[in-house]
C-alpha cells in the first residue's frame, strides 16, 4: 500500500482542459521548430521568468533584469548578496533540469534529486545540502506568527524518498501533466530536506515535464506563474495538507490547480510569441529606416520587452568585441531605439519612445486570458482548514 498522496482521476473537465493544453504546446513546439531570430532571446527570458517566479515564492526577490543577468552570469545590478546566492544557486539547479531530464532513459531517481539540493544549497553548509533532515519540521506563516504544516517525522524520510524515486521511474497511464503535479505536491509534503523544500519541489516537476518532450522545458514551467500567483499557490497547499502528513487527503483541488497554471502559461507563451513575431516586424521596419546594423535587433527586443540592455549582455547575445558593441548601443541611442541611463560602469539602456510606442501599441491589443476554472479559486479559500 503506498504512502504517498494518490492522483485523483480526472474528471470531464479534467480531461478537457488537458487536451488543451496539450493543443497549445504542440502549436509552441511547431513555432520553436521554425527557425526564427527570437527563439534564443525568449528561451533566455523564460529561463530568467521561472528563475525569479520560484525564488520569489520564498522571499528572494529580484528584478527580471536581475534574473536575465543569472542567466547571463553577469553580475547583479540591485540584488543584495544573500539574495545572489540563492538566485545563482537555483540557475544551477534549474541549467542542470533543462540540459539532462530530456535525454532518452533519463530516470530521476534518489541520488538526481540529492544532487540538485546539494547544488541549490551548497553555499550554506548549515543546511544539510543533499542529505535528509533527521528532525520534525514545520512551516511558518510569519505574517499571522503559526505553523501552518508539520512534515512527516524524520525516520520517515528515507523510505518515503524512496518511495518517490521509485515512482518516478515506473510505467503509468497518468498525463505528463498531472504526473508533475503529483510529484510536486508528494516532495513537498514529504519536506525531506531541512530547507530548500518548495523550490526543489518545483524543479522537480519542472524536470517530469522535461521528460514529456513536446515542448522545450524552458516553455512549459509553471515557475513564472506560481510566482505571480504565490498566495494562491499556498492556499491550495494549505487546503490539501490540511496542517500535517496525511497523504490520504483529497488531491483533486491541488490538481487541477496546477492545470489551471498550466493553461495560464501556455497562453501567455503563445501570446508572447505572437507578439514577439509583430515585434520583430517592427523592429525590421526601424532597422531599415535607421541604417543599423541588423545585430542590435536582439538587444532593441530586449529593450522592447522591458529588460535593461548592457554593454555585457549584449556582448554575450552577439559575441562582438566590446569595442563594436559599445558603437552599435551608442548608435542605436543616437537614432532614438535606445535611451541610455547611467555613467560608466553603471550605464545600461532602456527603450525608446519609437519601441515604446510599439509595446503599447501590442499590449493594447492582447485579449484576456480564459480562465479554464474560473470558480476554482473559490472553491480553494472554502476548503481552508
Amino acid at each position: 500500500m503506498t504512502e504517498l498522496f494518490t492522483t485523483p482521476d480526472p474528471d470531464l473537465e479534467d480531461q478537457r482542459v488537458i487536451t488543451e493544453i496539450h493543443d497549445t504546446r504542440a502549436s509552441l513546439a511547431a513555432f520553436l521548430r521554425a527557425p526564427k531570430r527570437w527563439n534564443g532571446v525568449l528561451r533566455r527570458a523564460s529561463t530568467a521568468r521561472a528563475i525569479q517566479g520560484s525564488n520569489t515564492i520564498e522571499g528572494y526577490t529580484v528584478s527580471e533584469e536581475d534574473a536575465v543577468a543569472a542567466v547571463d552570469d553577469e553580475p547583479p545590478l540591485s540584488a543584495d548578496e544573500a539574495t545572489w546566492l540563492e538566485i545563482l544557486a537555483y540557475r544551477r539547479v534549474l541549467t542542470y533540469v533543462l540540459n539532462v531530464a530530456t535525454e532518452a532513459g533519463f530516470v530521476i531517481d534518489e541520488a538526481v534529486l540529492r544532487s540538485m539540493h546539494f547544488m541549490l544549497l551548497d553555499h550554506d553548509l548549515s543546511k544539510a545540502p543533499g542529505r535528509y533532515r533527521t528532525k520534525e519540521i514545520f512551516v511558518r506563516d510569519d505574517r499571522r506568527g503559526v505553523n501552518v504544516y508539520e512534515g512527516p517525522h524524520g525516520d520517515m524520510v528515507p523510505g518515503l524518498m524512496r518511495e518517490l524515486s521509485q515512482s518516478l521511474a515506473a510505467p503509468t497511464l497518468d498525463d505528463p501533466l498531472v504526473r508533475g503535479a503529483m510529484a510536486h505536491l508528494n516532495l513537498v509534503m514529504i519536506h525531506p530536506f531541512k530547507d530548500g523544500n518548495g523550490r526543489m519541489a518545483r524543479a522537480l516537476q519542472t524536470m517530469v515535464l522535461a521528460q514529456d518532450q513536446v515542448v522545450e522545458p524552458t516553455f512549459s514551467s509553471i515557475e513564472e506563474w506560481l510566482g505571480h500567483n504565490t498566495q494562491d499557490y499556498y492556499d491550495v497547499l494549505a487546503a490539501t495538507g490540511r496542517g500535517s502528513w496525511n497523504p490520504s487527503s483529497d488531491a483533486t483541488l491541488w490538481v487541477k490547480f496546477n492545470l489551471r497554471a498550466h493553461h495560464m502559461q501556455a497562453q501567455t507563451m503563445r501570446r508572447r510569441f505572437y507578439e514577439a513575431e509583430a515585434q520583430w516586424r517592427k523592429l525590421d521596419e526601424f532597422l531599415a529606416d535607421s541604417k543599423l546594423n541588423d545585430r542590435i535587433g536582439a538587444a532593441l527586443f530586449d529593450a522592447l520587452i522591458g529588460l535593461r540592455v548592457t554593454r555585457p549582455s549584449y556582448v554575450k547575445l552577439t559575441e562582438l568585441d566590446e569595442r563594436t558593441a559599445t558603437r552599435d548601443l551608442v548608435n542605436a541611442a543616437e537614432a532614438g531605439l535606445l535611451e541610455a541611463r547611467g555613467e560608466r560602469r553603471g550605464r545600461h539602456y532602456v527603450a525608446g519612445e519609437p519601441l515604446r510606442r510599439i509595446q503599447e501599441e501590442i499590449r493594447s491589443q492582447r485579449v484576456p486570458l480564459t480562465d479554464p476554472y474560473p470558480t476554482l479559486i473559490g472553491e480553494i479559500r472554502r476548503a481552508l482548514p
